[in-house]
């Protein structure tokens, strides 16, 4: 009797202990999947990029709308920036050195400086090619007011200097051609089709159009009619329609496919940044000097809202999800958050250092950038 209570009391001891052994096994197991799910979560967060000319570039959080890091740039006068369709590069147009970094996403590390040209300003990225625009006759200084002229005007020598819109392999790490625009060419955006380069020439008050193989010119058409010093440039989410801000003339320019000016719609004083919300039913303006975000309808062109903003707001994004806009205002150190359905900002979000342009990941819709 008692060697049966002993075995009894023996076997339910062993039992225990692989009941024990065997809860901790699956810990153990469990333990690196978690550890391992943790990279992937953080990878798969929404962020979006904001240069700042006056230093480098903030990482701001989208799920928190808060700043979580800054990139080191290497260099100084961050402007356009745009990343890679992967997300794992991002690429900043540099102004006093004439360049852009590239920089790696995970780490924040700049691993190559690619010369491009003097006074780079937007970029913008197809497959493995950065398209660069560049000011190489472009003046220190504000923008002169209509109907003035630099003081420098008067030196031929240095006058409407032919710009180039430098086209950089990615993979190779290196400009490998260039496409010649205006002076002080602008804005960049692709052609519906992918096989055209759009570009916005303030300088000259025109809008170019070129071959993006052999860089060969399309078409030119002259802008002054309208307005003067054309800036950012958009296609409709179906390829049919093209707008150019013209900053100088208080109005966006409308263009069919075949880039024939079809109208122009006022605006608020200095339109710049300009981009689609992603069904194309709606047009954003940022509008400098008005200190507006204009919203209008895309069928009609009749205006439907404008947004009280801050001091010097240029280029907006929408976040990926499309139900927030967040506009850069470089004199009001801030990145204003506005409600894309109530049209309403909710929030400003602190960046330091003059903010100039802001983009996202994944990509969205957006004055710098056009999501597929």
């Amino acid at each position: 009797m008692l060697n049966s209570s002993m075995a009894r009391r023996t076997r339910m001891s062993l039992l225990l202990l692989a009941l024990v052994a065997s809860v901790a096994a699956c810990n153990k197991q469990e333990e690196p999947a978690a550890e391992a799910a943790a990279p992937a979560a953080e990878a798969a967060g929404a962020v979006a990029y904001v240069s700042t000319q006056d230093a480098g570039v903030n990482v701001i959080d989208l799920a928190t709308m808060q700043v979580t890091k800054q990139f080191d740039v290497k260099a100084q006068g961050p402007r356009g920036l745009a990343v890679t369709d992967d997300g794992k590069q991002l690429v900043v147009a540099t102004r006093e050195n004439g360049s852009v970094s590239v920089i790696d996403t995970a780490t924040g590390e700049v691993v190559k400086q690619i010369e491009v040209g003097k006074n780079p300003e937007f970029v913008r990225i197809s497959g493995n090619f950065a398209y660069v625009s560049s000011e190489p006759s472009a003046k220190a200084g504000p923008p002169p007011k209509p109907g003035e002229k630099h003081e420098e005007d008067d030196d031929d020598d240095d006058e409407k200097i032919p710009a180039k819109i430098a086209v950089v392999d990615l993979s190779k790490g290196e400009k490998i051609r260039e496409i010649t625009g205006g002076p002080e060419t602008e804005g960049l955006e692709f052609s519906a089709d992918g096989k055209q380069l759009v570009i916005t020439n303030e300088a000259d008050n025109t809008v170019t159009v070129h071959n993006i193989e052999t860089g060969e010119l399309v078409k030119t058409i002259a802008t002054h009619e309208y307005g003067d010093r054309p800036r950012g440039i958009k296609v409709s989410p179906d390829g049919n329609t093209y707008l150019a801000t013209l900053e100088f003339g208080n109005k966006f320019l409308v263009m069919d496919k075949g880039f024939n000016v079809v109208r122009t719609v006022d605006t608020a004083e200095t339109p710049y940044g300009i981009a689609y919300d992603s069904k194309g039913e709606r047009i954003f303006v940022a509008t400098n000097k008005a200190k507006l975000l204009q919203v209008f309808d895309a069928k009609t062109f009749e205006k439907v809202k404008e947004v009280p903003t801050g001091n010097r707001c240029w280029h907006f994004s929408f976040t990926p999800d499309n139900k927030n806009i967040l506009l850069a205002c470089g004199k009001s150190d801030a990145v204003f958050v506005i409600d894309a359905d109530k049209l309403e900002v909710t929030k400003q979000v602190e960046v330091k250092n003059m903010p100039w342009g802001v983009v996202t990941f994944p990509k969205a819709m957006g004055s710098l950038e056009q999501a597929k």
